[in-house]
């Protein structure tokens, strides 16, 4: 059987106040195209197809018009929520994805059966999937435990937890003549992530071993990290990575998503497909004279200026980089905290003394700033 595996691709992302809808569109419909090339027997989406818990109608319009167009490939897909994603509004949605031919599964039900899914390829290759969403550590960690255990065995015990919930799941792993599949979105111990992950669902408490996985397994699909990446484990484990760069701290991620192509009595082959259409994220720098003298490269970008803090400068940079999204003075510029400057007193000292000190103490010298402070302290006080 043939598998496309493909997770994280946080519709609904707005960067620096700049709408991705149009690059969401773009880079899911060269999802579609892969699957119409490749034609995949399973489609899996390993969560986080949301980029906010409260989608806005149009976030999910792409989504379900994505998935319509995936299972229209005529492919099986399975998707299951994200710690971005609203678990129980992804499980609303299951009257509609089962009607399509769709499997969804926004949250971790009592049920352990309804996490796991049979299927059959159209040459006739059998295949089990154990789909968990993501399992915070909250609803995996009873509060009296957590009250109970020290930090290090309360982390440990989420990674049991974890453990003992896909052992259930993957409990009938057990017949020769059929494919082992695993999908699940969270992070496992010595990946690396993509750069723009929320930092605090990928933190040591949310990092499980790869142990946790059966070695049965014919294949592990996993999302939440951004990277496509291989993970050493007991059997095939993998994130497929997000199919465009989410913020710019992945801005040297490619793009792509993996297939994987398998029998019950053979290993899993493993390849990645560069997704087409994603706009690039590039980090420049320079002075005003540079930038302007710069061939800005494609895509939105992140500008680091080589020049003293100045009321106007940020418009400054934007008239000659219109694509620039994220406007910063170059760190090499800026003092280090405590760097001989004198830290002002509070005491008896107005708000335009205390701002002056803090200007001159992160290496500000622009009378334009201070009169813009000034203005709105008048302002507030009217």
């Amino acid at each position: 059987m043939k598998i496309l595996h493909t997770s994280d691709w946080h519709v609904g992302k707005v960067l620096k106040g700049q709408s991705r809808a149009e690059e969401h569109t773009q880079v899911l419909a060269g999802v579609i195209e892969i699957a119409r090339q490749e034609r995949p027997d399973l489609v899996i989406v390993a969560g986080d197809l949301y980029d906010t818990a409260a989608p806005t109608p149009e976030a999910t319009r792409l989504v379900t018009r994505a998935l319509t167009a995936l299972r229209r490939t005529g492919a099986d897909v399975v998707a299951i929520g994200g710690n971005h994603d609203n678990g129980q509004a992804l499980d609303a949605l299951r009257p509609w994805a089962e009607a399509a031919g769709i499997t969804l599964r926004g949250g971790v039900r009592d049920n352990p059966a309804e996490h796991v899914i049979d299927g059959v390829t159209a040459d006739g290759e059998r295949w089990q999937l154990a789909a968990l969403p993501f399992l915070s550590q909250r609803y995996a960690v009873r509060a009296v435990e957590m009250y109970d255990l020290t930090a290090a065995e309360a982390n440990q015990t989420y990674a049991d937890h974890l453990g003992r919930v896909l052992a259930r799941l993957c409990a009938d792993f057990t017949e020769p003549d059929r494919v082992h599949l695993v999908t699940a979105h969270l992070t496992v111990v010595g990946a690396s992530t993509g750069g723009g992950e929320r930092d605090a669902h990928t933190v040591l408490g949310y990092a499980v071993p790869a142990t946790v996985f059966p070695g049965n397994a014919h294949y592990v699909a996993l999302g939440h990290l951004h990277r496509s990446q291989r993970v050493i484990g007991p059997c095939p484990v993998r994130y497929s990575g997000s199919p465009l760069a989410v913020d710019f701290g992945e801005q040297e991620n490619v793009g792509s998503v993996t297939l994987v192509e398998v029998t019950a009595r053979t290993a899993a082959q493993i390849r990645e497909v560069p997704v087409p259409g994603t706009t690039p994220l590039r980090t420049v720098r320079g002075t005003l004279a540079q930038l302007a003298e710069l061939d800005a490269p494609e895509g939105w970008l992140r500008v680091y200026v080589r020049e003293q803090p100045r009321a106007g400068l940020r418009e400054e940079v934007q008239d000659l980089l219109p694509r620039a999204l994220e406007i910063r003075i170059d760190p090499e510029l800026v003092p280090a905290p405590g760097s001989g400057t004198r830290t002002a007193q509070r005491a008896g000292r107005s708000p335009r003394e205390l701002f002056a000190d803090y200007l001159g103490s992160r290496g500000h010298a622009d009378e334009g700033v201070q009169e813009l402070f000034d203005e709105l302290l008048e302002e507030a006080e009217r």
